[in-house]
């Protein structure tokens, strides 16, 4: 078992520093908001600490979770940042949804002070984190992956190294890039049954069988029938990485007509005070007009 620190105790990182204490590591944690911490802490049984750097002391594997490139930097750099409280020969290990350049930045700063450093970006959401099922994709060095995948694996089903530094959210990229238009079409389709009559239940259930199966249909496709949408992945959060993407491609020259338009989508779903609805939501455009 590992000594780990672990950076950010969101919806996500909560949950995920909870399952590598279960799994039996020794976790400290660090959370700018010190109750949440605290909390943590009593209901896991592991320990925090007031600063980044002082949860990162003594510890072999750092976890970081947090909500942007700004806030990676703030607790991964300066005199109370994670990198000033690692020894040599230690693995950081981040898997906010970020930009690949400041994975790259990161990942030379790491380096730079003898350590390793992994974009590890998550796919699953709250209840893959709450469930220890999440799809992590990773990028930076073989042997750094080598050594944290073993520790990876308490909050994961799948993990991969997709290749050097960046390569993590630039895969996670691509993950979103895809459920953004899967979301779009299963929202007009939904919509569509709704509006012809259709009994939505039995056909989700016919066609969930088939070609037009998914998860998002598997997972959403009842709720949005039911225009619930008080859960799951926050269209703050979606528009947040959908930016990234489309940043992303004004760099590599990829053309993304539908990510575009459903990141539109989704800003007037925040005009709604949406902001925190389930991504799932965009069917709500479609049904209210």
């Amino acid at each position: 078992m590992a000594k780990c620190a672990f950076i950010g105790l969101g919806v996500m990182g909560y949950p995920m520093a909870g399952h590598l204490q279960k799994a039996g590591h020794d976790v400290t944690v660090f959370n700018r908001t010190a109750a949440k911490a605290d909390k943590w802490a009593g209901e896991y049984g592991g320990k925090y600490a007031p600063t980044p750097a002082e949860a990162a002391k003594g510890a072999e594997f750092v976890f970081i979770c947090v909500g942007n490139d700004d806030d990676l930097r703030s607790v991964v750099m300066g005199d109370t940042g994670a990198l000033a409280g690692t020894e040599k020969g230690v693995v950081v290990i981040d898997n906010t949804t970020a930009s690949a350049d400041v994975a790259r930045e990161l990942y030379t700063a790491a380096k730079a002070a003898g350590v390793s450093f992994i974009d590890a970006p998550v796919s699953g959401g709250q209840a893959g984190a709450e469930n220890g099922v999440l799809t992590v994709m990773c990028g930076g060095d073989q042997a750094a992956f080598d050594r944290a995948a073993p520790v990876i694996d308490a909050f994961a089903r799948s993990c991969q190294l997709m290749g050097e530094s960046g390569s993590g959210q630039l895969t996670k990229m691509v993950n979103q890039i895809c459920i953004a238009g899967l979301v779009q079409g299963l929202s007009e389709g939904v919509n569509f049954g709704n509006k012809a009559g259709l009994d939505m239940a039995k056909v989700l259930d016919v066609i969930s069988k088939g070609a037009a199966g998914s998860w998002q249909m598997e997972n959403r496709g009842k709720t949005m029938v039911e225009n619930k949408f008080d859960f799951g992945f926050a269209v703050d959060w979606m528009r947040k990485d959908l930016g990234i993407c489309l940043e992303e491609s004004k760099r590599n020259g990829a053309r993304l007509p539908v990510t575009a338009l459903v990141d539109q989508f989704y800003a007037q779903v925040q005009e709604r005070g949406g902001n925190r609805w389930d991504t799932s939501s965009l069917i709500d455009l479609l049904a209210r007009g």
